[in-house]
């Protein structure tokens, strides 16, 4: 398995023989750090149509807006602290080999120290070239100029997964959920594909561990655990227990 994209590290201890654990996170968790989730009442997007700011045909009618759109949420999310939800997660790695499978484009899980993340909906601070096998630089919290281009000088676009935009890292994915010792799931509905269909790529009888103070239990599997909480209290208290207990 082929992990590639910025910001994925696999560490040694990943093929140590502990337990694993995968973690999905979605909006929900950066939402606790300030960070307006799109859709949301008062939420950043609310003023934009998706149509206008987050797709491929957005991208080639009015890159500029476009742009100007992934600026403004690069600078917020780079004012943005992690919370006790991100922090807990990272505690996570002292007693299991842990994978943050993340629908969030914010820097958070690795600025609370997680070191094995993948972002599926792409990030923020990177951007690449539009190439087949693009070139992806890191730009941190600055804005994206029209004029940046690639090493081969291809135009750069923000590196996020647009909608009607395959997940490229999907069946890597795929494959870490499949192989899990335990999947935990926080701050996600579970309502976005195909992201939301990864709590069914688990072994049988793996168990899984929702935390969601709100859930949609018409979205979850059957054999969950199910802690009514927001990330900030539900995930430091599953990880105190999981160390506690599982490792």
């Amino acid at each position: 398995m082929s992990l590639t994209s910025i910001g994925v590290t696999v560490p040694g201890s990943r093929f140590s023989g502990r337990k694993s654990v995968a973690v999905l996170t979605g909006a929900g968790i950066s939402a606790e750090s300030g960070l307006r989730t799109f859709r949301g009442m008062g939420g950043l997007w609310e003023n934009e149509r998706i149509e206008d700011v987050a797709t491929p045909d957005a991208w080639r009618r009015d890159p500029a807006k476009v742009n100007r759109f992934y600026d403004q949420r690069r600078a917020q999310a780079a004012e943005a602290m992690p919370n006790e939800g991100h922090l807990a997660l990272a505690r996570l790695e002292t007693g299991f080999d842990v994978t943050i499978l993340t629908q969030n484009v914010d820097d958070l899980h690795e600025r609370a120290g997680s070191t094995c993340i993948l972002h599926l909906h792409g990030r923020l601070d990177s951007a690449r070239c539009e190439a087949p096998e693009p070139c992806r630089i890191h730009i941190g919290a600055r804005p994206l100029l029209e004029s940046d281009v690639c090493r081969h000088g291809l135009r750069l676009r923000p590196d996020i997964v647009w909608f009607g935009e395959a997940v490229p890292l999907m069946d890597e994915a795929v494959e870490i959920v499949s192989e899990t010792d335990i999947l935990i799931i926080v701050g996600t509905s579970l309502q976005v594909y195909p992201a939301a269909g990864l709590a069914l790529a688990t072994r049988p009888h793996t168990p899984i561990y929702v935390i969601d103070p709100e859930p949609n239990l018409h979205s979850l599997p059957d054999n969950v655990d199910l802690i009514r909480e927001t990330a900030v209290t539900g995930a430091p208290r599953l990880v105190h227990h999981l160390l506690t207990h599982h490792v």
